[in-house]
């Protein structure tokens, strides 16, 4: 019983924060609260939304990726390349992203595992990598792939919300449940919560963990697709700081960063609130450095928060 009110009480809190930070930005900007303002949020976080479900999964078990935004980058590439120069068409074209985005994901995931060292020194070497093999794909230059590939991204007719931003919430909905109501989802908390009791116990970790990584760059390889439809083109440069995004909102959305702990739904309003505390920081004409700025710190507050729990 006191399990769920925790949880209710917690999805309250985010609630009341996500309500706060609309009704503070509709204050201080009068074109915050328009329909077309509130559209483009919706239509922005897509991507946001699905490799933070992806984090959800990863960051439960008790590791973290810091090189999704380059990932992103590079499958967007791939995508812009294989599009334009060898006139894939955009199915074929988000299959291949999903895929490279699992290869990566579970590269990173198996030298993690296999060397026993730790996900965000592994992550942060693929970073650079990822980074690099962008801009070789591309030959340093933006793809331009047009109308081919913008669909996805645009407002279905007579709807606020696109078909990314459907597919986004399906993704949250089946996280949540295999999270919830799988063997995976058990074996995910388990790992987290504590590895070697969990390994006692017959849990397969090295497998239960390769997996969180793989689910994590099959979900970040689509959102590069989505994040090329909402640009037009696919930029080597796509995705520089994104991971800080998507780190801040899973941490918001509660996910310990300790492992052991996560809720995919709550991640959704930690994503809700990191998205409209960004749209409304350029409301009110925010330079990007101190939207850096406030993104960390959003950040070491949640992490404080996060501490704050465990030891009440």
């Amino acid at each position: 019983m006191r399990s769920r009110l925790g949880r209710f009480s917690d999805l309250l809190v985010l609630l009341v924060v996500w309500g706060g930070l609309i009704l503070l930005f509709g204050r201080l900007s009068s074109g915050f609260l328009s329909t077309a303002t509130l559209g483009a949020v919706a239509n922005r976080i897509p991507a946001l939304l699905l490799t933070a479900t992806g984090m959800t999964l990863l960051m439960v078990t008790g590791g973290i990726d810091l090189s999704v935004g380059s990932v992103l980058g590079l499958c967007g590439a791939v995508v812009g390349v294989a599009m334009v120069d060898f006139g894939w068409s955009l199915t074929g074209a988000i299959l291949l992203s999903i895929l490279l985005g699992s290869f990566v994901g579970g590269v990173n995931g198996l030298v993690s595992v296999k060397l026993r060292l730790p996900s965000f020194i592994v992550s942060l070497g693929m970073l650079e990598i990822a980074r690099g093999l962008a801009f070789l794909t591309t030959h340093s230059q933006t793809k331009y792939i047009g109308a081919a590939v913008e669909g996805i991204g645009t407002a279905i007719h007579g709807w606020v919300v696109s078909p990314a931003f459907v597919v986004a919430l399906a993704a949250v909905a089946a996280g949540q449940a295999m999270l919830s109501y799988t063997v995976l989802g058990r074996y995910l908390i388990a790992v987290g919560a504590n590895q070697e009791a969990a390994s006692l116990s017959g849990v397969p970790v090295d497998r239960t963990r390769l997996w969180a990584h793989a689910i994590l760059g099959g979900l970040t390889g689509f959102a590069a697709v989505i994040n090329c439809s909402r640009l037009g083109s696919a930029d080597p440069n796509a995705g520089v700081g994104f991971e800080l995004s998507v780190i801040a909102a899973v941490v918001v959305g509660g996910t310990s960063l300790l492992g052991g702990r996560g809720s995919v739904v709550k991640s959704l309003l930690g994503v809700l609130i990191v998205a409209t505390l960004e749209a409304g920081l350029v409301q009110i004409g925010a330079t990007e450095p101190l939207k850096r700025v406030v993104t960390g710190a959003v950040i070491v507050v949640a992490v404080f928060a996060d501490t704050w729990r465990r030891r009440a």
